[in-house]
């Protein structure tokens, strides 16, 4: 799952570029930089015996990324609801002045 997961990264970072969500696209460049080092650095793939031998830096690696989530998450929604507020707000002054 780890290649699938990098990639549905990349793609969201490039969706953010082109539709100009910079603030979104800033927000996940930290972490394409970081797969992308991974990838370079050939260290994207897990081995099962290797993952026990260093357990505590994956499991701080895996906590990071679900906080990263859910952080964005959070800003996503909120993002949202900005602008379904605004889009409605914008029908009825629209509306209005008809």
């Amino acid at each position: 799952y780890v290649m699938p997961e990098m990639a549905a990264q990349l793609v969201m970072f490039v969706v953010f570029l082109l539709m100009g969500e910079w603030i979104s696209m800033i927000i996940n460049l930290p972490l394409v930089a970081w797969n992308v080092n991974k990838v370079v650095g050939n260290r994207q793939f897990y081995d099962a015996t290797e993952v026990f031998r260093t357990l505590s830096k994956h499991k701080r690696e895996n906590f990071v990324k679900v906080a990263f989530y859910l952080l964005c998450f959070f800003y996503y929604l909120y993002s949202m609801i900005i602008t379904l507020v605004n889009e409605s707000t914008d029908d009825i002054r629209a509306g209005s002045m008809h």
